[in-house]
C-alpha cells in the first residue's frame, strides 16, 4: 500500500486550478462511504444537486434513505451507484473503488463517513479495538491508496475524513471510538502534506453531537443533558450542517490541512 502514496509526491499531472479558481463539482466523480444515512446521505444529496457522479458505499442502508437517495439524485441527472460494502474489510474496500471506476472511469472526491459508535472503556475487547480502528483508520489508507492514482492521473482530487469531538477530549465509555477518532486529523494533515505536489488536498471534519440515527442510543436524559449543559449553543447539530463543510473542503482549492470542528462549542466548555 505504501508505494500508492509515496509514488504521489513526484510531480503533478494535469494544470492545477487559477487563483480565485474552485472544484466544480458538475461531472466529478464522488465516492462516499457510510453515505445511505446521516451526515453522509446528506453530503450524497448535496454532491448530486451540485450534478457530480456519486457512489455511495453502505453497510446496512434503510431501504427508505436509499430510495430518496437515488430519487432526488436522479432528478439531478444521475441516478448514484450503491454500493454494498463493510469498509472495514480489505476487499471490500478495493471493490468499492472498482465498481466507482468501473461506472465512471475515475475518482476525484473521497469522502469517507462510514463509522459506528463501538461502545466500551479500557477494559474494551481486543476485537473491538481493531474493528474500530479497520472502520475509521485502516479503511482510509487502503480507499486513498486505491483511489489517489486515480487523481494523479487526472491532476487533483480532495480527499474528507470525518473525525468526531470525541477525539478530542476525553471519551468515556468509548475508547477505542475515541482514539481512533483522535487519529484522523492528523492522518488528514500527514496525507494533505505527502499528497500535496499531486494537487490532491486532505482535510478533516469532526462534528459534535448532530441530530442523526447515530444518536439513537441515547436516552432522552442523556440528550437533555447534552442540550442544557454540554452544548453552549443549547442545541444539536443537523447532518446539513457538516454536509455543508464538507462542500467547502471539497470546493474550496485553497484549503488543505485542517480540521473543522463542527460541534457547537461543546470542545471549548470546561464546565
Amino acid at each position: 500500500m505504501q508505494s500508492g502514496l509515496t509514488s504521489a509526491r513526484y510531480g503533478r499531472r494535469g494544470s492545477p486550478m487559477k487563483d480565485g479558481e474552485t472544484m466544480e463539482l458538475a461531472g466529478k466523480v464522488c465516492l462516499v462511504t457510510g453515505g445511505t444515512n446521516g451526515i453522509g446521505a446528506k453530503a450524497v444529496l448535496m454532491f448530486a444537486a451540485r450534478r457530480a457522479h456519486v457512489a455511495v458505499a453502505g453497510r446496512n442502508p434503510r431501504k427508505d434513505s436509499l430510495e430518496m437517495l437515488q430519487a432526488a439524485a436522479a432528478v439531478h441527472g444521475d441516478e448514484p451507484l450503491y454500493i454494498q460494502t463493510d469498509i472495514g474489510k480489505v476487499e471490500d474496500c478495493a471493490r468499492t473503488v472498482v465498481e466507482t471506476c468501473a461506472r465512471w472511469g475515475r475518482v476525484d472526491v473521497l469522502l469517507h463517513a462510514a463509522g459506528a459508535p463501538f461502545p466500551g472503556g479500557f477494559y474494551v475487547t481486543e476485537e473491538s479495538w481493531s474493528r474500530a480502528f479497520d472502520v475509521h483508520v485502516h479503511a482510509v489508507l487502503r480507499l486513498a491508496c486505491l483511489a489517489v492514482p486515480h487523481m494523479i492521473e487526472q491532476g487533483g482530487g480532495a480527499i474528507v475524513l470525518i473525525g468526531s469531538a470525541a477525539g478530542l477530549r476525553g471519551c468515556v465509555g468509548a475508547v477505542a471510538y475515541g482514539v481512533a477518532k483522535e487519529v484522523l486529523p492528523q492522518f488528514a494533515r500527514t496525507l494533505a502534506r505527502e499528497l500535496s505536489d499531486s494537487n490532491i488536498r486532505v482535510n478533516c471534519v469532526s462534528p459534535g453531537v448532530i441530530r442523526t440515527p447515530f444518536q439513537d442510543s441515547l436516552t432522552p436524559e442523556q440528550k437533555e443533558n447534552n442540550i442544557r449543559c454540554r452544548i453552549p449553543l443549547h442545541r444539536e447539530g443537523k447532518p446539513e450542517d457538516v454536509a455543508r463543510a464538507f462542500l467547502e473542503l471539497v470546493e474550496n482549492d485553497f484549503i488543505t490541512g485542517v480540521n473543522l470542528v463542527i460541534e457547537g462549542g461543546m470542545t471549548m466548555r470546561i464546565v
